[in-house]
């Protein structure tokens, strides 16, 4: 029997569909929720996210502005842009796009940012309330793929939970949330000895490692679920590829995320997610 697809395109709609409700309430009784992007050179990619970003912002009747500073700017400068928008009040959420540029200091600017308008999860604030599981924002694509797994009903609670990649936008936050749904979770990563072993091992096999198709056969347990959150290029530098061997997963998993359709659509759906949230208690307490 072959894999079962985890359609991440399903999942977004359900997701969006049930924030437009929440949009048109806070519409019609306050304002639209707001989101800034800061957008500092000209990556190709990140381009394409932003655009993507402001045009999902538009569709659901989300307020957005996209700020594109010159990619000389000095973190002193972009601090500054950062505090205005800490100031206003119809500003709900900031996302500041990586990368950025050498001489911005990363982490100046993630401190810079008010916890309650990180709309991305990664303030060390909402980290720490993330390790306690306190309510706050979390990684959009974690907290997409947790959407994921919760809709197609597949079960975390004493599973075997192995996440390949311990970044601190996808690895370390995914294994957290996975640990506060009572899942066994080891993280691996590039200097991980036997990593063939321990993601044979997995019920669930989480791959951000940043290598494509580097998952192979001999790495999946059969029948275990699958996420690949990897956005490679293909070989001839066009097209998406996975972590995980494509044909391996169909082979093997009992469910999987293809490459693109899985998890790439989830993580502008949790952003959203987040930004309305973000605005339901900047207006509950003004």
């Amino acid at each position: 029997m072959s894999a079962k697809i985890l359609d991440g395109k399903w999942v977004r709609e359900q997701i969006l569909g049930e924030l437009r409700p929440r949009i048109e309430n806070l519409t019609a009784k306050h304002r639209p929720p707001g989101l800034a992007v800061i957008l500092v050179g000209h990556d190709p990619a990140s381009e394409i996210y932003v655009r993507n970003k402001i045009k999902t912002c538009a569709d659901m009747g989300i307020y957005s502005e996209k700020i594109v500073p010159p990619d000389t700017i000095s973190t002193e400068d972009l601090l500054g842009i950062i505090e205005g928008l800490n100031q206003r009040n119809e500003i709900d959420g900031i996302l500041v796009q990586s990368p950025l540029p050498k001489q911005v200091d990363k982490r100046r600017i993630l401190l810079g940012m008010k916890p309650d308008k990180d709309v991305d999860g990664f303030h060390p604030l909402n980290v720490g309330s993330l390790v306690a599981d306190i309510p706050a924002p979390r990684a959009c694509t974690p907290a997409g793929i947790m959407e994921l797994l919760r809709r197609y009903e597949i079960p975390i609670t004493g599973k075997n939970a192995v996440v390949v990649g311990r970044s601190d936008i996808v690895g370390k936050p995914m294994a957290l949330l996975l640990l506060h749904q009572s899942a066994t979770v080891t993280i691996c990563h590039s200097k991980t000895s036997n990593l063939r072993e321990e993601c044979g091992r997995a019920d669930i096999l989480v791959a951000a490692i940043g290598r494509p198709a580097f998952l192979t056969r001999d790495f999946i347990k059969p029948g275990a679920t699958v996420i690949d959150v990897g956005q490679n290029r293909g070989p001839d530098g066009t097209g998406l590829v996975g972590d995980v061997d494509t044909e391996a997963a169909k082979d093997l998993a009992g469910a999987y995320t293809p490459v693109p359709g899985g998890v790439g659509p989830l993580t502008i759906a949790m952003l959203m997610a987040n930004t309305v949230h973000a605005a339901e208690q900047h207006l509950c307490c003004r």
